[in-house]
C-alpha cells in the first residue's frame, strides 16, 4: 500500500502544475486581448462616412473573413442590442495566480518563501505579510490617480515606476530571492487586475446605464478607463519577466534583484513604447532599441557582480552543530533514519551542479538557486530532492551521474522516516 506521507507531495506537486496550467492559460487570454485592443485603439483612422460619435475605424483580414471595427470614444446613440465584456480574462489570471500563490509560496513557507537570514518570521506571519503587502500598491496608486495627477500622465508613471521599486526593495528584506520577484510580479499584477475591476468596468456600466436610461454619458469616465489602460499596458512585459524569473537564479537570487526588476520595469516602457507608436503610425522610436538592449545588458552585469567577491557561502564548520542553523521543522530531516546516506548520495550525485562554485562545465550558478553542498542546504531542499531526485528519475538530468535505483531507494525511506518523525 502507497504511503500518504509519500504521496502527499507528489499528488500537491500535480495541483500545482493544474494551477500554474490555468495560470498560464488565463494570462495569454487577457495579454493577448490587452495588447490587441491597444494596437487596435492606436491604428483607428478617420473616414468620412463615420456615425455620430464614431472616433475611427479599422478594417482587418484574419481567418479567411473581413472585420470592420469602429470605435465610439464616448458611445454609440443607441444601445447595441448585443454587447461583448473583456473582464474575466484579468479575473481569472488573478484568481489562478493567487491560487498558485497560496500552493507553492504559502503551503511550503519554509522553503520557497520565508529567509530567516532576513527576518525571523513563523509561517503564519510571513502568510501574513504575503497577503496584506498585495493591497498596499492598489491603495496608494489609486489614490495617486484619483488626486491632481491624472492630468499629469507621466509624472503619475513615474511615481508609479517608484512604488514598485520601494516595494521590490522592501520584499528584499523579508522574503527569499524567488518570493521577492514573484510578489513583486503578484503586487503589479493585482494594481492591473483591480484597474479593471474598480475602475475600467464600473466605468463602462456607468456608460451602458445612460444609453439604456436616454442619458448622454459622460466622457469623464472614457478617459478615466483609458488611462488605467494605457498604465496596464506599459506594465505586462515585467509582469511576465517577474513570473518567470523563478526558473532564472541569476535574477531571483541576486542581492540585487530588486534592482534587476526595477530595470525590466523601464524596459517594458521601452519595448511597449516601440509598439504603441508603430500602431499610431507615429514613426519608428529607434532610439528604444539600443536603449533596451542597455538596459538588458545592465541586468546581466548586475547579475554577475557577486561572482566578482570571493564568499565563503554559508557552508558549515565540520565542528559546527547543525541544530544552531535549522529550525524545529527542519531538524526532523536531520534526525530521520538515512540521512547521512542521503547527504553522501546527494553531495556526491548533486553538489557538482549544486554549490556556490558550480564544477559542472557549461553551467555558471546552481540551477534554480538550489545549493546541495553541505547538510543543512540538503535539508532545506529535502522536498525538490525527494520528488525530483527520489520519487522521479528528473535528477540528475540524463542520469549523467549515474544515480543508482538503490540510491533513489535509500532518500524515499529518508522522507518517508522524516514524514514519520
Amino acid at each position: 500500500m502507497l504511503d500518504f506521507d509519500l504521496l502527499q507531495p507528489l499528488i500537491w506537486s500535480w495541483l500545482e502544475f493544474a494551477v500554474r496550467w490555468t495560470h498560464v492559460i488565463t494570462a495569454i487570454a487577457w495579454i493577448g486581448s490587452s495588447f490587441y485592443f491597444i494596437a487596435l485603439d492606436l491604428g483607428l483612422r478617420k473616414a468620412p462616412n463615420l456615425p455620430v460619435g464614431a472616433h475611427g475605424e479599422e478594417w482587418q483580414v484574419h481567418g479567411g473573413g473581413f472585420y470592420h471595427i469602429r470605435k465610439f470614444l464616448v458611445a454609440p446613440e443607441h444601445m447595441p442590442e448585443h454587447l461583448t465584456w473583456f473582464k474575466w480574462e484579468s479575473y481569472s489570471t488573478w484568481l489562478s495566480g493567487a491560487a498558485l500563490l497560496m500552493v507553492t509560496y504559502w503551503a511550503g513557507a519554509n522553503l520557497f518563501l520565508i529567509d530567516q537570514s532576513k527576518m525571523e518570521l513563523e509561517v503564519w506571519q510571513a502568510i501574513l505579510i504575503s497577503a496584506g503587502s498585495l493591497t498596499i500598491g492598489w491603495l496608494v496608486y489609486d489614490f495617486l490617480c484619483k488626486s491632481s495627477l491624472d492630468a499629469k500622465p507621466t509624472l503619475l508613471m513615474v511615481l508609479l515606476f517608484v512604488l514598485l521599486v520601494a516595494m521590490g526593495w522592501g520584499y528584499n528584506h523579508i522574503f527569499t530571492g524567488r518570493a521577492v520577484l514573484l510578489h513583486l510580479g503578484a503586487f503589479t499584477a493585482t494594481i492591473m487586475t483591480a484597474n479593471v475591476f474598480f475602475i475600467i468596468i464600473p466605468n463602462q456600466k456607468i456608460v451602458v446605464a445612460d444609453l439604456k436610461a436616454g442619458r448622454t454619458p459622460d466622457p469623464k469616465y472614457g478617459k478615466i478607463a483609458k488611462l488605467r489602460s494605457t498604465h496596464n499596458n506599459y506594465l505586462t512585459l515585467p509582469v511576465i519577466f517577474l513570473m518567470l524569473s523563478n526558473h532564472y537564479p541569476l535574477a531571483f537570487a541576486s542581492p540585487y534583484n530588486w534592482v534587476i526588476a526595477a530595470l525590466v520595469f523601464l524596459m517594458g516602457v521601452t519595448i511597449r513604447h516601440w509598439f504603441n507608436t508603430r500602431h499610431a503610425r507615429k514613426g519608428n522610436p529607434y532610439w528604444t532599441i539600443p536603449a533596451t538592449i542597455l538596459l538588458f545588458l545592465a541586468i546581466v552585469w548586475i547579475s554577475l557582480i557577486p561572482m566578482l567577491y570571493e564568499s565563503e557561502g554559508d557552508i558549515m564548520d565540520e565542528d559546527e552543530d547543525i541544530s544552531q542553523t535549522l529550525s524545529a521543522y527542519e531538524m526532523k530531516y536531520a534526525n530521520a533514519a538515512g540521512f547521512e546516506d542521503v547527504t553522501d548520495i546527494v553531495i556526491s550525485r548533486c553538489s557538482m551542479c549544486h554549490a556556490d562554485e558550480v564544477a559542472w562545465e557549461g553551467i555558471g550558478t546552481a540551477p534554480r538557486g538550489i545549493h546541495l553542498d553541505n547538510e543543512a542546504r540538503i535539508i532545506r531542499a529535502a522536498r525538490e530532492i525527494y520528488i525530483n531526485a527520489g520519487a522521479t528519475n528528473a535528477m540528475p538530468p540524463a542520469n549523467v551521474t549515474f544515480m543508482e535505483p538503490e540510491e533513489r531507494r535509500t532518500i524515499i525511506n529518508w522522507y518517508k522516516a522524516a514524514q514519520k518523525g
